[in-house]
Order: structure tokens, then C-alpha cells, then sequence
């Protein structure tokens, strides 16, 4: 979603950024940090899987107008409210899912780069990184550095028949490269007349990687895939106190869903609300047409 120094609120592990406060609106309460919210939303504590598939959040952020990014990034619409939560969503996930322009953009790199985060995956029985998902059409995924770490753990979501180039991954399964010092990579091809079969993609994701949680961080397009064929369970969504107006030079504004409409739009309900300063975390229960 959010990048911080290009790439998705992954600053220094030991940064000075002074915690954000967090004070519950719906319901009232007390003061909290992100990950004591994140616990408390019961994240770890595995709601009831959807059947078929993982359990599945979509986290974007958004200024007051509706701008998802600015200038091409969503990282001036991000706070250090907006980066805790993220920080502390993806440290509770088994499989984080993005669009292929989203990991280019923002320059995807090592998902859990704090050591105390990945113990604490580690205390809760989880895999120290979650599994990357990239969704990609034409494995156009030169310059994304998640593909050079060597503790990364790559799915590419696919209806392509090609691999990538070999050199800068690893390979655990034909094809996907060979050995070297970058991420192990392996591939989801499930194809329905000749593109992604998301809902196929994700039951395999589940199959056989054995994925419950998935944290989807855009970007706009496939997140509206996402909803589109109902597999989004909840949304949250950091609302910027930003009013941006239109994009320079005529430019579309990108907004946290694109690709037409959702015809009938999709209901949600609120079922957290927290304030930081003037900005709000919203989370939502997507309750479906």
C-alpha cells in the first residue's frame, strides 16, 4: 500500500519515528498501539476460513477526496499511524498478495525487514517472512528488489506460460530459475479462458502452501478484481486528512479501486473505527451486494 523511501512503509527497522496514538472511535477506548489492535482484531486468532479459499483483507490508504496516490505513490498519503498498522498487518498474515505495477512501483523488498517482527511470527507459530503472491500477467517484474532477497518466499500468481529470467531467484520447482542467491521462487498458473483464475489461484494458494490469511495491498486494479469475484472478507482503509484535487496534466486520478465499476456496488460495515491526529483507520466487514 503505503511506501516509505520507495518502497511499501518499510523504513529503518530502528527509526526514530515516535509511535502514533491510537484512540478507538467505534468502539470508545483507551489509547492502543497498532499491533495490541491488530491482536485485539483477532487476527491471529484465525476467524472461520471462507470455504474454499484463504481468509482475505484488502489494507489501502486514501485522501479525504478520493486520491489513492500522489505524484504515482501512495507514500505522501501515509502517516506513522498508517505505517504502524501495515507494519503490524503484514506481521500477522500468512501470505501477502499484490499486482505486479504495485511491486514495481513501489520497489517491493524484504516484507518483514524488523527482526523483532519476525520473531514474534515466529512465537506465533508462523513462517519468520510471509509468502509473497505477485500477480502478474506478463512477468513484468524487472527491478522489483523482493526478487533478489534471499529469505523471500515468492508465489506468482499467473496466466502465463513463461518463467523468469533465471538469473536473481532461486528455484524450487521447474522453471522458476536457477539456483542462485535471490528469493525462491514458484509459480500458481490457474487459468479460466486464458486469464488468472483468481478464485482458483487463491484455493491453491491454500492447498499448497497452506495460506489461511491473506493481506492484499493493492493496487487498484486487482483489488477491484478482488471484490469484484467476492473474495474480499474485510477492508481497511486509512482515510488522509489531504484534499488533493485532480492529477497534473490531465492524468486519470488513481482512486483504490479501478477497472469499472462494481455493478451492484458492495456493502460494507464498520466494524472498528481509530483516530491518529486528524487521520482515521477504518475497518470494514465487506457484507457483499
Amino acid at each position: 500500500m503505503t511506501p516509505v523511501d520507495g518502497q511499501p512503509h518499510q523504513g529503518e527497522p530502528d527509526g526514530a519515528e515516535r509511535p502514533a496514538e491510537l484512540r478507538r472511535l467505534a468502539p470508545a477506548g483507551a489509547p492502543a498501539g497498532a499491533v495490541a489492535l491488530v491482536e485485539e482484531m483477532a487476527l491471529r486468532g484465525r476467524p472461520p476460513l471462507p470455504p474454499g479459499r484463504p481468509r482475505l483483507i484488502l489494507n489501502m490508504v486514501s485522501s479525504a477526496d478520493g486520491r489513492a496516490t500522489l505524484a504515482g505513490r501512495s507514500g505522501p498519503l501515509s502517516g506513522a499511524a498508517d505505517r504502524q498498522m501495515f507494519h503490524a498487518l503484514r506481521a500477522a498474515v500468512d501470505a501477502v498478495l499484490v499486482g505486479a505495477a504495485t511491486a514495481r512501483a513501489e520497489r517491493y523488498k524484504r516484507l518483514i525487514p524488523d527482526a523483532r517482527d519476525r520473531e514474534r511470527r515466529r512465537a506465533r507459530g508462523l513462517a519468520e517472512e510471509p509468502l509473497a503472491c505477485i500477480v502478474s500477467d506478463r512477468l513484468e517484474l524487472a527491478g522489483v528488489p523482493l526478487l533478489a532477497e534471499p529469505n523471500a518466499h515468492v508465489a506468482i500468481l499467473t496466466a502465463s506460460t513463461s518463467s523468469l529470467p533465471e538469473r536473481g531467484a532461486s528455484a524450487s520447482s521447474p522453471g522458476a530459475g536457477a539456483p542462485g542467491a535471490g528469493a525462491r521462487v514458484e509459480y500458481v498458473r490457474r487459468t479460466r479462458g486464458g486469464a488468472l483464475d483468481l478464485p482458483a489461484a487463491l484455493r491453491e494458494l491454500r492447498e499448497r502452501f497452506g495460506v489461511e490469511l491473506v493481506l492484499c495491498e493493492g493496487g487498484p486494479h486487482l483489488a477491484r478484481q478482488l471484490l469484484a469475484g467476492e473474495l474480499v472478507d474485510e477492508l481497511f482503509l486509512t482515510l488522509s486528512p489531504l484534499l488533493a484535487g485532480d492529477a497534473p496534466d490531465g492524468e486519470p486520478v488513481s482512486r483504490i479501486l479501478a477497472g469499472g465499476a462494481l455493478d451492484p456496488p458492495r456493502r460494507l460495515g464498520l466494524l472498528q473505527a481509530l483516530r491518529a491526529d486528524s487521520a482515521l483507520l477504518l475497518r470494514y466487514e465487506v457484507l457483499g451486494v
